[in-house]
């Protein structure tokens, strides 16, 4: 999460606005496979690890989380801040784990869509609020990042 706090800060200090980092947009707990490439999870796991990558929305993750764990906690936090902040524009800044299980829900997608949503490091992705739900704007905006 420090990545993403510090982007936040980022983000936030030309405004003078405060970072609250929050616990719903943690990253996956990825338990056992924590700090290992794919290769090497893949060689401890390997019908897991291919499970994960062929239809990720039944992936169970030795000791970590599956998407249906992430998706009801950054649901519950995404809730709350859109209930906390109505009319307001709010910078949400996630690993794309979340990001891509945030951009299903608000797509109304099956989680087994995991892979078929791009997240670039640094991505932007606009969603609006509405009153029967989301909105999606756009995904995976990276054209910030090229120099002009």
């Amino acid at each position: 999460m420090t990545r993403c706090v510090r982007t936040g800060q980022l983000i936030a200090e030309p405004f003078g606005l405060e970072v609250l980092p929050m616990d719903p947009f943690n990253d996956i707990d990825y338990g056992e496979w924590q700090g290992l490439t794919p290769g090497e999870a893949r060689v401890r796991w390997p019908e897991e690890v291919d499970l994960w990558y062929r239809r990720p929305d039944l992936a169970r993750i030795a000791g970590g989380e599956t998407l249906q764990d992430v998706l009801a906690r950054a649901a519950r936090g995404l809730r709350a801040v859109v209930d906390r902040h109505p009319e307001e524009t709010v910078v949400l800044v996630g690993h794309d784990s979340v990001n891509r299980v945030i951009l299903l829900h608000a797509l109304e997608l099956a989680l087994s869509r995991y892979w078929h949503l791009g997240q670039a490091p640094c991505a932007i992705n606009q969603i609006d609020a509405t009153s029967d739900g989301f909105a999606v704007r756009s995904v995976n905006e990276t054209w910030h990042l090229h120099a002009p």
